[in-house]
């Protein structure tokens, strides 16, 4: 567990955390601005279950968590709380684009073109939010974070040792 809260990492993984953690504040945060559109209402479409337990849920999700992200604070639980996340929404709504039909009851999206290079092509920034979450939970926050302030320093330095 502690090397899970490690705050190892470079400087520069401030700007992963900015980008990764400030993309999933945004869209935490549209969530509750927009249910119909980007929370309930679109959970619904999609089908997933109970949207409107989930559409606030996931909300939560990502507001708290980015901005935990973003500050470097637990950064690491944080990040696997939107791996999962991201995780889902890649299943969940790229995989039939993937496939060209809906499965396990989510529907397919209305699109022009279907299979791998319009999957790829939909899921460009979810498989981006999910490989600088994957650096993140491998390299951890960076010096830069508040993690780094608040996790004692012998912990800290057990690394080292």
């Amino acid at each position: 567990m502690k090397k899970f809260l490690q705050p190892s990492g470079a400087n520069a993984n401030i700007l992963i955390r900015l980008v990764v953690g400030g993309v999933f504040l945004n869209e935490g945060i549209l969530k509750f601005l927009y249910p119909v559109a980007q929370a309930s209402g679109r959970f619904a479409r999609i089908g997933i279950p109970d949207p409107n337990f989930f559409g606030p849920f996931v909300g939560t999700v990502e507001t708290v968590c980015g901005a935990m992200v973003i500050l470097g604070l637990l950064t690491r639980p944080a990040a696997m709380a939107l791996f999962i996340n991201i995780s889902a929404a890649i299943f969940t709504t790229k995989i039939p684009v993937l496939l060209g039909h809906g499965f396990f009851g989510f529907s397919l999206m209305k699109l022009h073109h279907y299979g791998f290079l319009s999957m790829v092509h939909e899921a460009r920034t979810d498989f981006s939010m999910w490989f600088g979450l994957l650096f993140l939970l491998i390299t951890g926050p960076g010096r830069w974070s508040l993690d780094a302030l608040i996790i004692p320093k012998k912990v800290q330095g057990a690394k080292s040792a």
